[in-house]
């Protein structure tokens, strides 16, 4: 009894240390830029189809729910991400459907899926990129060589 006692106070632990981690992404383009502005920080905006888009999923289950991600980005970028669901179940608020379209008019004309671009505060397209394999310490790195290019 004692043992389980233990094992369930640590998983408890682990879990509330993990969840202390999640970093805050916002779904407003300009709220993002306002933030990076504030905070000389630059934006990684991220446009992803969260129920249909493969890629898009590995790219956020395999490097942004990571934590090792979550210590990187949060004093480096101000996180944005735009979901484009089909699904009618995933179905988004018409206002945040719209808040997508307009930040996918400014950055994603393409309609590239899962496309990350990375935005100086002032809103100047520093790098595009999108999924790679590797997990979040290879992600991480690659970030952080397209900011050192610019």
């Amino acid at each position: 009894m004692r043992y389980l006692f233990v094992f369930l106070f640590s998983l408890l632990l682990s879990r509330s240390q993990a969840q202390t981690l999640a970093v805050t992404w916002n779904a407003n383009l300009t709220q993002a830029l306002q933030q990076a502005k504030a905070t000389n920080k630059p934006v990684l905006a991220v446009f992803s189809g969260s129920d249909w888009c493969k890629p898009c999923i590995m790219l956020k289950q395999e490097v942004f729910d990571q934590p090792e991600f979550q210590r990187y980005a949060q004093d480096k970028f101000v996180l944005a991400r735009f979901d484009f669901p089909r699904s009618k179940k995933n179905k988004l608020p018409a206002e945040q459907t719209k808040l997508n379209e307009e930040a996918a008019a400014q950055l994603n004309k393409e309609g590239s899926f899962p496309l990350v671009v990375l935005l100086s505060p002032e809103g100047k397209v520093l790098a595009k990129t999108g999924y790679r394999p590797g997990g979040p310490a290879a992600y991480d790195a690659y970030l952080s060589q397209l900011l050192a290019k610019r």
